[in-house]
């Protein structure tokens, strides 16, 4: 049974060949690359630019949570938004309020936003399609509202949001803050990214890809679909709670307004930009939603919307399966020709 119904067979694994097919030198190589790539902002870049770039280094992580319920389980979520934001807020209440560290917020910002999944994920094993999409999409809607309840106002700052500092590099590192910064994001990605890549390619990865495209026949298999449906939105929330608790410390900031419906959509354009089940694409993903739209506004400040919707329907008219697709049509050639 294919698992992958509707996509190429390297899909799964990042829009690239599969390591086995390549060879050791190559992946080397890669990774040298990769890392180089990583590292040279922190000394090319002057500080906004950089911050810019870890906004969009966050994105990218918070787009491959929604690509593991959506482009690799098959479920329509439009509430992604607010995993990102309870993400930032567990973040924002725990330093601000006690004192805690970054680092030791992190954790606790996966668990609970892993119970929400978790949570979210019941509906889920009775809805489908458009009717889960409006059951996210109300989830992504009440959120804020939630978040601005003088119930919990001294809790998370109501309308006027939470402040916080951005830490310091430890150990005397010559790094300034935004520096460091960047780097706890990378690595923090870039952990993330790795373990994804493993998920996917194992046999839970292949039991998701399975539920997505040949649902009764899986079932039929001996595979738990609810379970498998539930263990998804709760992996996938726990990725873009993280991402939202580097934002809310990256911004220095959390308010209830940053997290409209509008965060949702922006995740859902930057996983159909990047591709659709590609890990890879999430990363370009997450850099087209943050340096896009300042693009259509350095173009015409009048109109930046008008601008940024014409490039997205150009986009998505020459490249209709994202960068992803691109990439595996231009390493096709490139196999053709060796």
């Amino acid at each position: 049974m294919s698992a992958t119904k509707g996509l190429p067979a390297d899909a799964a694994i990042g829009g690239l060949a599969a390591p086995a097919a390549t060879p050791a030198w190559q992946r080397v190589l890669l990774v040298l690359l990769g890392l180089g790539a990583a590292i040279a902002p922190l000394f090319v870049l002057e500080s906004f630019q950089l911050f810019q770039l870890t906004m969009a280094v966050i994105m990218a992580l918070a787009v491959l949570g929604l690509n593991i319920v959506t482009g690799y389980n098959g479920q329509i979520s439009l509430g992604h938004g607010a995993f990102f934001a309870v993400g930032a807020y567990c973040t924002a209440i725990l330093m601000s309020h006690w004192d805690w560290s970054f680092w030791a917020t992190l954790p606790v910002s996966a668990v609970v936003c892993t119970a929400l999944g978790w949570g979210v994920g019941f509906p889920a094993l009775r809805l489908g399609g458009l009717y889960l999409a409006l059951t996210t999409f109300s989830l992504a809607v009440a959120v804020p509202q939630i978040l601005k309840h003088k119930a919990i106002e001294d809790w998370t700052g109501g309308v006027q949001g939470l402040f916080l500092v951005k830490p310091d590099a430890p150990a005397g590192i010559p790094l300034t803050a935004d520096q460091w910064m960047y780097v706890v994001t990378v690595i923090v990605a870039g952990v993330c990214f790795f373990l994804v890549w493993n998920l996917i390619r194992s046999r839970i990865g292949r039991a998701l890809m399975a539920t997505r495209d040949h649902p009764t026949a899986a079932e039929a298999m001996g595979m738990d679909i609810a379970d498998l449906k539930t263990k998804a939105f709760a992996v996938s929330a726990l990725i873009t709670g993280i991402a939202g608790s580097l934002s809310a410390v990256a911004i220095e900031f959390v308010a209830p307004d940053s997290f409209t419906f509008g965060v949702s959509i922006t995740l859902f354009v930057g996983m159909v930009v990047g591709g659709v089940a590609s890990i890879l694409g999430s990363l370009f993903g997450g850099l087209f939603v943050l340096f896009v739209p300042n693009i259509a506004e350095a173009i015409s400040k009048a109109a930046p919307g008008v601008i940024y919707g014409v490039i997205l329907i150009a986009f998505l008219f020459l490249l209709p399966d994202g960068f992803a697709g691109l990439l595996r049509r231009i390493a096709a050639r490139l196999r053709g020709r060796g």
